[in-house]
């Protein structure tokens, strides 16, 4: 079953942790803690408050941004960056209704593209992230392949009907957790790098 057929059927829970955890896996590209968003992880299992952990969310990655205009990162991580922002920013206030599925929707969208911008191996060609998304993956480079799998596995766990809740979402934070560690490493060498091009453009 492909992404786009996935997301369709999900249901709310399922479209709000899909969402979350695009997100979660985005946060090093906006300098946040790998644990940023542990209690929006927790209102979605314990069916606690949302709003709280969102604005905590928004106000302490907002603190580790860079200034307008200057991204934390330089180029095709500063455009990742801003997608980043704009899955945060739009980030429903609430994990149910209609929005969830708009919001789940686009952050499948923005995560890939952010992959995409970040993979420094050839290939993709043409393949545009729509074409992914329904189960065109010939030439994909290996981040954006990553992520795809990631995506479908974590809507796969939550449409389970014979799993738990609680454990369906642990396994989803546990794909994403291992998502965003590989994001953080990418993210760390093309910034070591852009340091070196600086450092010797001035010797």
């Amino acid at each position: 079953m492909s992404l786009v057929e996935l997301i369709a059927q999900a249901d709310e829970r399922g479209l709000a942790a899909s969402g979350l955890a695009c997100l979660d896996r985005c946060v090093p590209v906006l300098g946040g803690d790998d644990d940023l968003l542990r209690p929006l992880w927790a209102s979605l299992a314990e069916g606690g408050d949302w709003g709280g952990p969102l604005a905590e969310a928004r106000t302490a990655l907002g603190a580790a941004s860079a200034p307008a205009g200057e991204p934390a990162v330089p180029g095709s991580s500063g455009a990742a960056a801003a997608l980043a922002r704009r899955m945060l920013d739009a980030v429903p206030a609430a994990y149910a209704g209609a929005g969830v599925r708009e919001w789940a929707d686009g952050c499948s969208v923005a995560a890939l593209q952010v992959h995409r911008l970040l993979d420094t191996a050839p290939g993709d060609g043409d393949g545009s992230v729509t074409a992914r998304r329904e189960g065109r993956t010939d030439g994909m480079t290996p981040l954006v392949a990553a992520e795809l799998r990631r995506q479908v596995r974590i809507l796969e766990l939550l449409a389970d009907k014979g799993a738990a809740p609680t454990g369906a979402l642990r396994q989803a934070l546990d794909v994403s957790t291992e998502g965003r560690r590989v994001l953080r490493a990418v993210v760390s060498r093309r910034a070591r790098g852009h340091g070196q091009g600086q450092g010797q453009g001035q010797d």
